[in-house]
């Protein structure tokens, strides 16, 4: 499985929390490449579900993650 930031944003707007089959099916209902509906398939199966897309890429950079400070723009 490989995400990039352009691969998890077709995630932003998904309908958290949601199944790993309910994020297939908003994957392909919003046309997301095939990149992300394989990395959807490739995640564990245990019926439970995931609260946003940091349970599915635990790398997923946050504001934090960015050096710059919005103040001074």
């Amino acid at each position: 499985m490989f995400w990039t930031l352009e691969l998890a944003s077709y995630l932003e707007d998904a309908p958290w929390p949601s199944t790993k089959d309910e994020l297939i099916d908003y994957g392909i209902r919003s046309g997301a490449p095939v990149e992300v509906i394989e990395n959807l398939q490739e995640l564990d199966d245990d019926g439970e579900s995931y609260e946003g897309i940091e349970d599915i890429w635990p790398d997923y950079p946050t504001k934090e993650d960015f050096f710059f400070n919005e103040d001074e723009h």
